[in-house]
């Protein structure tokens, strides 16, 4: 059986992000991935080579005016020395933000994920999950409470700290860092078939 490998590269102003990113990384490792917590604020030069050779890139910011933070921004610039080569082509992606709003602009963010990892080649994976908490019947605690189709959108009232990233949230990108993992086998698979 292929073991994937998943990097997520994400950024935390103050720790809610984080929170999400271990969460993704937990639902990764808990469908057989092998995977990399790079902060992109910090990175080093061997976890550069962790993206390189990861079947998978997970983003990961928070929102900020309307967008990812400077931070990530001065990361994703950085990458362009991969995309001179086409280092991360044919990869998978895939893209997850919190902010203090319900929307809070974080499709926008989601949306400039997909549109950085369309720029390195890579196809995107999108959640998979339909919204939750859209009918009289639904819960605040529904998986996907928020309906973001394209990347897990996670909600922080502003005067909470990182203990109280709503648990629907949290389980919501852990099924983000499930399904990643689980299109980074099969891809890796049919690549792998392919090549025979």
């Amino acid at each position: 059986m292929i073991t994937p490998v998943v990097s997520i590269a994400y950024h935390s102003g103050y720790g809610h992000t984080a929170v999400l990113a271990e969460a993704v990384r937990a639902g990764a490792s808990e469908a057989g991935a092998v995977v990399h917590l790079v902060k992109v604020d910090e990175i080093t030069d061997e976890q550069w080579g962790q993206l390189d050779a990861s079947d998978a890139i997970v983003f990961g910011s928070p929102t900020y005016m309307g967008t990812a933070s400077g931070a990530f921004h001065q990361f994703a610039e950085a990458t362009s020395k991969r995309w001179f080569v086409h280092s991360w082509k044919d990869k998978l992606a895939a893209g997850f933000s919190n902010s203090g709003a319900k929307s809070g602009d974080k499709l926008h963010t989601l949306q400039y994920f997909a549109v950085l990892a369309a720029q390195h080649g890579m196809t995107w994976v999108n959640l998979g999950l339909k919204p939750g908490w859209n009918s009289s019947t639904g819960s605040e605690n529904d998986l996907n409470r928020l309906g973001f189709y394209l990347g897990a959108g996670a909600q922080t009232d502003t005067d909470h700290g990182p203990e109280e990233v709503h648990k629907a949230d949290v389980a919501t990108a852990q099924h983000l860092g499930r399904r990643v993992a689980d299109q980074a086998r099969i891809y890796a698979a049919g690549r792998a078939a392919v090549a025979v």
